[in-house]
């Protein structure tokens, strides 16, 4: 952006990449900032970029990103089918993590609600849960991972497991590549789930595996010099009592064609949100936060000009 110098005393800048011209005006200034705000979290604009681009020094450049503030989110409560997960930031080793925890309707691939917190707690699910009711839509299913907090926080509303989450929980205990036959047949029988394999089947082919491999999965060592025994195939007994402890909420969609079998749209977004943070290295925590509330406004994966003209 370029000074055209001063008319009637007041300044005005014109952007080369855009054509776009400002003055100092208030209303101008405001429309600055959010075309400087839009270019820094969507554009992948460094400061350097934009000082270069708006012939701005970059402390100018700062101060101005410095000033925006993200309008209201404007809802429109309806009936949905929700997915809910978090995403995590920082080193969980270094205790400096923290998470957001995103509610995104799949259909209008829209983020509705969305929370900062140390770590995902039932606590702060039921919080989501109590947001999104207050607003007045109404929770027809949830998607989700494996973790519990979630199921009871969204007590009595239907909960579906995700297909992708149950088969990473799994191969914790077989690894990728299982070395006994057990191991194999499990995740194999896993895999099924994707191939829109029918309850009664999937059900039928774990109990055949009970009764194959029981004996396998109850097999013990004793450890010679503490006389201690412990659980021989304990990865594949862990992975086998974890798919069968969820086996209950892996076909609740086929009450409801509606519902997700997976929170394949929220983590290809959190992936999303991921490349848009990485531009920005050596972020503060708050600013970090401040992007996010951005993007999640925004919510879609790839928000057109039209888009982000009506939320920022």
């Amino acid at each position: 952006m370029v000074k055209n110098g001063k008319a009637r005393g007041i300044q005005t800048y014109f952007c080369q990449d855009c054509s776009l011209r400002f003055s100092a005006s208030r209303r101008k200034k405001n429309l600055l900032i959010k075309h400087l705000w839009k270019a820094y979290v969507f554009g992948k604009q460094t400061l350097e970029q934009l000082s270069h681009q708006f012939q701005m020094d970059r402390r100018v450049i700062k101060n101005k990103l410095e000033q925006y503030r993200s309008p209201e989110k404007i809802h429109h409560p309806r009936p949905i089918h929700l997915l809910v997960d978090a995403t995590y930031f920082g080193e969980r080793k270094e205790e400096t993590s923290w998470c957001a925890i995103v509610a995104r309707d799949l259909k209008q691939k829209e983020d509705l609600v969305w929370s900062f917190c140390k770590t995902e707690t039932t606590y702060e699910y039921v919080l989501i849960r109590q947001r999104l009711e207050a607003l007045g839509y109404t929770i027809s299913s949830v998607t989700a991972d494996g973790f519990s907090g979630i199921k009871q926080a969204f007590h009595r509303v239907p909960y579906q497991m995700c297909h992708v989450h149950m088969e990473r929980l799994v191969i914790r205990g077989t690894t990728r590549k299982p070395q006994t036959e057990a191991g194999q047949v499990l995740l194999s029988l896993t895999r099924t789930l994707h191939q829109n394999t029918k309850k009664k089947t999937f059900e039928n082919r774990l109990n055949l595996y009970i009764k194959t491999y029981r004996t396998f999965l109850n097999e013990k060592t004793i450890h010679p010099f503490s006389g201690e025994n412990s659980w021989t195939h304990e990865g594949v007994r862990q992975a086998f009592f974890c798919l069968q402890r969820h086996d209950p909420y892996l076909f609740t969609y086929k009450h409801n064609i509606h519902i997700p079998r997976t929170t394949n749209s929220l983590e290809g977004h959190f992936t999303h949100v991921k490349k848009l943070l990485s531009v920005h290295s050596g972020l503060s925590k708050q600013n970090k936060q401040k992007l996010l509330h951005t993007i999640f406004l925004a919510s879609t994966i790839s928000p057109n000009k039209k888009r982000l003209d009506e939320v920022l």
